[in-house]
């Protein structure tokens, strides 16, 4: 497919000329990734309607939206992996993204131990490995088989992997699945964090409304197309997030916010502290 170059807010972007109508990405700061009127069918089912979107540098943007709203098939088409029916897509040329899956099936009869796994179709060296492995807090577990790693190790592990690609873009799909409510908010803490010291962007897909909007920078709800984005308080109260996910949903802020004055480990024990409060 023949490429074409556009300098954006003094980067380089590149996109697939599809004839589209040219315009500038809309938006403050670096855009690394941005969709324009994205549309995109499946044996004639329409599964993204006229989506537009974009991270940027040092953000978080979460998608919500119900199961079968397009949330992953969004992120694969951000990525380069599926191809959109109509509209266009533009990356930032060299944009270097970790991708962390819904799902990586492990096979049980296959040996395979964390430190390996790292390895795996990554030319990094071993140090490079065990710093990442110290930045998600999993360190310890270098020596552990997969099959053996709790969800919450499960996860931290994949993200370490990601990050060993020095990405500029992350991209995390539904990265506390099973995962129980004290590790989703260590995890997406861990996340911020990420943010926070790497300045990269982040692009957040998760069915967890209690723990995520309070971690998020912008928040877009979709459902095929986007029912309404912005700031997490504003999308809360947004009358079509209300319709999709209850009224009872944009109280679940608040819990987010809440730090207890104690600790898990990565196996769910409590390590330091007093027993927090609900």
């Amino acid at each position: 497919m023949r490429r074409v170059r556009e300098e954006k807010s003094g980067h380089m972007l590149t996109r697939a000329a599809d004839g589209a109508h040219d315009r500038t990405v809309s938006a403050p700061g670096s855009a690394l990734v941005a969709a324009e009127h994205v549309s995109i069918s499946f044996r004639g089912k329409p599964v993204l309607e006229n989506v537009g979107v974009a991270v940027h540098e040092g953000e978080i943007v979460t998608l919500i939206g119900p199961n079968g709203a397009g949330k992953t098939t969004l992120a694969r088409v951000l990525l380069g992996l599926v191809a959109p029916t109509s509209g266009r897509v533009l990356r930032r040329a060299g944009l270097t993204v970790g991708y962390v899956p819904q799902r990586f099936p492990v096979e049980r009869i296959m040996p395979l131990s964390v430190r390996r796994f790292m390895h795996l179709n990554a030319a990094i060296s071993k140090e490079r490995a065990l710093e990442c492995l110290a930045e998600t807090g999993a360190a310890s577990l270098a020596d552990a088989q997969m099959t053996d790693l709790s969800g919450g190790e499960f996860q931290r592990v994949l993200l370490a992997r990601a990050l060993a690609r020095e990405p500029d873009l992350l991209v995390l799909d539904e990265p506390a699945r099973a995962v129980d409510f004290a590790g989703a908010a260590q995890l997406y803490d861990l996340i911020a964090s990420i943010r926070a010291r790497r300045r990269c962007g982040v692009l957040l897909i998760s069915h967890d409304l209690h723990v995520v909007l309070g971690a998020s920078d912008r928040v877009v709800c979709l459902n095929r197309h986007i029912c309404c984005e912005g700031v997490p308080q504003h999308v809360a109260a947004h009358p079509e997030y209300m319709r999709l996910f209850g009224p009872e949903a944009a109280a679940s802020l608040g819990i987010y916010g809440h730090r207890h004055d104690h600790r898990h480990t990565l196996s769910g024990d409590i390590c330091g502290g007093g027993g927090g409060k609900g």
